[in-house]
């Protein structure tokens, strides 16, 4: 269940005019160094910081996120896929899809809700969605009527955390998997034979 503060709470029972914008946090790996990298987006019109769990984000505009899709939340395990369309155009979105490795990145959406007359937050940003980076596209922009190719744009597919689940079991539990993430842990160096060796406990029982 969504628990929201109560000055936002307040705010959205007025029924006034909101103003509500989507920020796009992304968690991915510097393609020449493999460290872990970061980087915000947000529908705003200029880079602006954002306080998130007491960490200060910087998002940046410039028309670079374009528009999102309907965001679905529900109780479950199903695996959603929420598509956004970004500006192909944009040196920002250009420049982090070529210095990190997004596919599989991590992706958080909040939602942050202004007051109309000040343009001052109503309240914190809140989570809306996290999931993962699926994949990139780059649909070619339709004709305009006077023969001029219309806007470049990218579509980013994220897919709901559920999809964790749908990982096979040799992927989280094999030795190889556990290598990979931490090298000298060798807990699972014997999981391919369990259950194949007997194993003799409270009794001592010799060769015949």
């Amino acid at each position: 269940m969504l628990t929201l503060p109560s000055a936002l709470l307040t705010h959205l029972q007025s029924r006034g005019t909101r103003m509500a914008h989507l920020l796009v946090w992304v968690q991915a790996k510097d393609r020449s160094t493999g460290a872990a990298a970061t980087i915000g987006f947000w529908t705003g019109a200029d880079h602006q910081i954002f306080s998130i769990d007491g960490e200060s984000r910087t998002y940046l505009a410039a028309g670079s996120l374009l528009k999102v899709q309907p965001i679905v939340g529900e109780v479950g395990v199903k695996v959603r896929t929420t598509r956004l369309t970004f500006s192909g155009a944009s040196p920002e979105f250009q420049q982090a899809v070529a210095q990190y490795e997004t596919n599989d990145a991590r992706a958080d959406f909040h939602v942050a809700d202004f007051h109309a007359d000040t343009q001052q937050l109503v309240a914190a940003p809140q989570r809306r969605y996290k999931g993962y980076i699926k994949g990139i596209e780059y649909p070619r922009p339709a004709v305009k009527s006077d023969g001029q190719p219309g806007v470049a744009e990218a579509e980013v597919a994220v897919q709901s955390a559920a999809r964790v689940l749908t990982r096979s079991l040799p992927l989280k539990m094999s030795d190889e998997a556990l290598q990979q993430r931490y090298p000298n842990d060798r807990f699972r160096r014997y999981i391919d034979i369990s259950g194949s060796v007997e194993l003799v406990w409270g009794e001592n029982r010799g060769k015949r």
